[in-house]
């Protein structure tokens, strides 16, 4: 048992929990991070938390064991069924990304009832929360802003933008009808991640992941049919400043926040200019283009870019890598050095 004010990370298995967890031990060691997760944690991660949780966010008794177990002030919640899986379970997508959330904040507002103070409470939505409805829109709406186009096609970003909506009617308006104020015990703040682009892990297969699958098969000389069209444009950002802004933002003061939900970009270039850069690193490329006509169909739902201003202004969103420092510094580099 702690009372110390302590963290709890979901899903904190990936990549990005990895981050988290380092970051989060290097700037105070003797405060206290939970994880809970169906995945076990790396061992490396796994040696600095003070407990590693095996279990299910839509085990309520965990939850509550928790909530006596250790006081948290804020939470990460990162666990979801990510959005091929959703598109194919699209129940279990609502249970586990809808649900468990709500389990979460529910947590969250508990533990902030309990130790009087708010639970700051970071999540992360996506551009699937986007749905553009055809080409002639999007090339005419430009950067789209967090309040534009909120008509996601898909499960996953359908369950997103719900719980974008939850987040803040637990931070602003929970129980309003209660003869006292219950709102604000939790800090939710959220960003809207554009496709993320890591040098560390291989892509699974995911909507966006034609960039990274580029790269990764002409590195290990494999041929390389893409999914998209060559004009094909989202945004896109490496892992190092998703992180980044997670920190950023998290670390803000929640004065200076006029939103509950953020949008961030960094670079946006086509699936040509992609497969240029790649061929110029690996002249020998093998890189064709097969459209996947229904995968396609929702990258052409989503904007070509995002208006990120109000990040930008209100928190310091400022991500180091453009287009060309996060392939040909970052990307490219490490890969090439996976495959040597």
């Amino acid at each position: 048992m702690s009372r110390k004010p302590s963290v709890l990370i979901t899903g904190a298995s990936g990549e990005i929990g990895h981050a988290l967890i380092s970051r989060l031990f290097a700037e105070d060691r003797d405060r206290p991070i939970v994880t809970l997760d169906l995945n076990p944690l790396p061992a490396e991660s796994a040696a600095k938390v003070r407990q590693a949780v095996s279990g299910s966010i839509l085990d309520t008794a965990l939850l509550d064991g928790l909530l006596a177990q250790y006081e948290v002030d804020h939470v990460y919640h990162l666990a979801a069924l990510l959005s091929t899986r959703s598109e194919f379970s699209p129940a279990l997508a609502h249970k586990v990304n809808v649900e468990g959330t709500l389990n979460l904040l529910e947590f969250a507002q508990k533990q902030g009832e309990s130790h009087g103070r708010p639970v700051a409470f970071f999540y992360p939505s996506s551009i699937a929360a986007f749905g553009v409805p055809d080409l002639d829109t999007k090339a005419r709406a430009g950067k789209v802003p967090e309040d534009d186009h909120n008509v996601p096609t898909t499960m996953y970003g359908a369950n997103k933008l719900y719980c974008e909506h939850l987040g803040r009617y637990y931070a602003r308006h929970y129980k309003q009808l209660a003869a006292e104020a219950h709102s604000g015990r939790v800090d939710f703040r959220c960003v809207r991640f554009p496709g993320l682009i890591s040098a560390e892990t291989v892509p699974s297969g995911g909507t966006s992941d034609y960039a990274p699958e580029m790269i990764h098969a002409a590195a290990s000389g494999q041929p390389y049919a893409c999914f998209v069209r060559p004009d094909t444009r989202i945004p896109f950002m490496a892992m190092p400043d998703a992180v980044d802004a997670i920190f950023r933002l998290m670390e803000a003061p929640r004065e200076k926040l006029t939103r509950t939900v953020y949008n961030i970009g960094a670079f946006a270039p086509s699936a040509a200019q992609i497969e240029e850069v790649v061929r110029r690193a690996f002249p020998r490329a093998d890189i064709t283009t097969k459209v996947d006509e229904k995968r396609q169909g929702i990258v052409d739902s989503w904007p070509a870019d995002v208006d990120d201003s109000a990040a930008r202004t209100d928190w310091g969103h400022a991500p180091q890598y453009d287009f060309a420092s996060a392939f040909g510094e970052y990307l490219i580099p490490s890969i090439k050095k996976r495959y040597a």
